[in-house]
């Protein structure tokens, strides 16, 4: 992994320092870029949130080969995560690859690995019409996500999207206030609890609503009829002075466990950071920035060793704290 991350530094230069820790102090502000917007608050607080939880060890056991393996939405996934969806290549990540090698290489990598990636959205086309592709290449192993467009557009790509096989969609609607796509001519907007339970009954795969950050949102999403819901703030990209995706996620958890999977996003860095997501009731995570670096420096090779590296860690954590199974992980792992 060290010389896939000096490759991505070289590739990434002027919008990402693949830093030692990916912390977001030294990217504050760099939107279009790798880091969060404005002050870079929100981006720090996923971090944080995960940095302020502490695991209680626990080694007078018999669990010495952990289960990582999850049911996603009747899919078998070897480890509870998944790739975010990333896109933009040349104009976040540097552009040295094309977007159409980063997407597969992603996407490949995770297939590899036994897990799922997601895709992005967004202008130029390029960016659905290559993840599309990849996923086609792949028989439907991965989840497009579609920004909240208006209907023409998004019933547009969900048919696009079925047409390449994917099995699972998603909207990512923390992108609605984007007002960048407005300007281009291509608004994204909020969606009433009514529309949103519209546009999820004519979407004939199950439906995952990204950015959820409140109860009141995850009740409606789930009453709206989705099938898994993503906490997250986007990363931190779309709105400064938010809190970590970690600090909203038990009381969201609380709320609606067992009626929707909850998956949970922002600030994952190692296998530990994935135990304590699983530990606060999430039941599995997506990844983002670290896939992205994986991708650019090492394509396909990179993103298979980022999953193996990991996956390791996770184990090591698991083992450690005495959890048997990923899907069933005892919140008294981590300190009260």
């Amino acid at each position: 992994m060290d010389e896939i991350r000096k490759v991505a530094r070289e590739r990434m230069k002027g919008y990402c320092r693949v830093c030692p820790v990916c912390d977001g102090r030294a990217c504050a502000g760099e939107v279009p870029g790798m880091g969060g917007l404005g002050t870079g608050s929100a981006f720090r607080a996923n971090l944080q949130a995960l940095a302020a939880l502490r695991f209680n060890m626990h080694l007078v056991h018999d669990v010495s080969e952990p289960d990582t393996r999850i049911d996603f939405l009747g899919q078998s996934l070897t480890g509870p995560f998944l790739a975010a969806p990333i896109g933009g290549v040349s104009f976040n990540m540097g552009g040295k690859i094309t977007e159409a090698a980063y997407i597969s290489a992603v996407l490949d990598g995770c297939a590899q690995a036994g897990i799922m990636g997601c895709v992005g959205d967004g202008v130029p086309d390029f960016i659905h019409q290559d993840g599309y592709a990849a996923i086609k290449a792949l028989n439907g192993k991965g989840i497009p996500f579609i920004k909240p467009w208006e209907d023409a557009e998004f019933f547009d790509k969900v048919d696009k999207a079925l047409a390449a096989g994917a099995r699972v969609i998603g909207m990512d609607i923390d992108a609605a206030g984007l007002i960048t796509l407005k300007q281009m001519g291509r608004p994204v907007s909020p969606k009433s609890p009514k529309r949103l339970g519209e546009i999820i009954s004519q979407v004939k795969v199950p439906f995952i609503l990204k950015g959820v950050m409140s109860v009141a949102d995850a009740t409606m999403a789930v009453d709206a009829g989705v099938r898994a819901i993503v906490v997250s703030n986007h990363g931190g990209r779309v709105l400064d002075h938010t809190p970590g995706a970690a600090e909203v996620l038990p009381e969201i958890v609380d709320a609606v466990k067992g009626q929707v999977f909850i998956l949970a996003d922002g600030g994952v860095r190692t296998g530990g950071d994935i135990l304590k997501m699983l530990a606060l009731g999430a039941d599995a995570v997506m990844i983002g920035r670290p896939f992205s670096v994986a991708a650019v420096g090492g394509l396909k090779e990179g993103v298979f060793q980022y999953i193996q590296r990991i996956a390791g860690e996770l184990m090591a954590a698991m083992v450690l704290t005495g959890t048997a199974r990923a899907d069933s992980v005892d919140p008294a792992i981590l300190r009260g």
